[in-house]
Formats: structure tokens, sequence, C-alpha cells
């Protein structure tokens, strides 16, 4: 398990720059480079749902990896100690990215 510090701060799941979810997924199958992956378990949080304020960010998340020629990529899993989720003004998934993504080339 990874340690997570996420900056996407429109995501449900975003709770002081934490993630209240157990496990998350990072997209990007072909990436070479962090903007060509993303955070699939991205949800925008709306004005006019719950919040996750009662619930404390995990200091260690599961991270399933599509992103297969990062260098932390192990079968699918992530083994960074620790990653960066960017995309502060993120509306979508597609506009965050795994800043910690570094090609194994």
């Amino acid at each position: 398990m990874s340690s997570l510090e996420c900056s996407v701060v429109k995501c449900k799941y975003n709770e002081d720059h934490g993630c209240v979810r157990e496990s998350i997924r990072v997209g990007g199958e072909g990436a070479d480079c962090s903007s060509q992956t993303c955070c699939d378990s991205f949800e925008e949080r709306r004005a006019d749902s719950y919040t996750n304020s009662f619930r404390e960010p995990s200091m260690c998340v599961d991270i399933k990896c599509e992103a297969k020629k990062c260098v932390h990529n192990n079968n699918c899993s992530c083994m960074a100690d620790r990653i960066y989720v960017e995309g502060s003004n993120a509306c979508k998934c597609g506009q965050t990215e795994c800043g910690t993504f570094y090609d194994r080339n």
C-alpha cells in the first residue's frame, strides 16, 4: 500500500489532500508520461451531494494501476511508497493525473 497525497480538491473522496477511499485505480494503459494517466476513481464533488467530512483519509491506499510503462507498476499494482494525484481544478477524471508516473525507459 502506498501513501497518497491528492490535490484534486473537487473530488468527493478528497479530504484535506488525502483520500477517504481504501483503494483507487490509476488509468493510462499506454501512458508514456504522467499527463496520459488519470485517477479513474475520481468523482466530482457537487454542491448537492453529501460530503465525506465524517471520514478520515487513509494514510495508506491500495492503488491499482493500468500504466504498464511506469517503473512503480508491478502486476497492475503501484509499488511507490508515496504517490501524488494531481489536478486541482479537475471536474472529470481525464483532468487528473498520477504525478508519480515515471517511464521505465
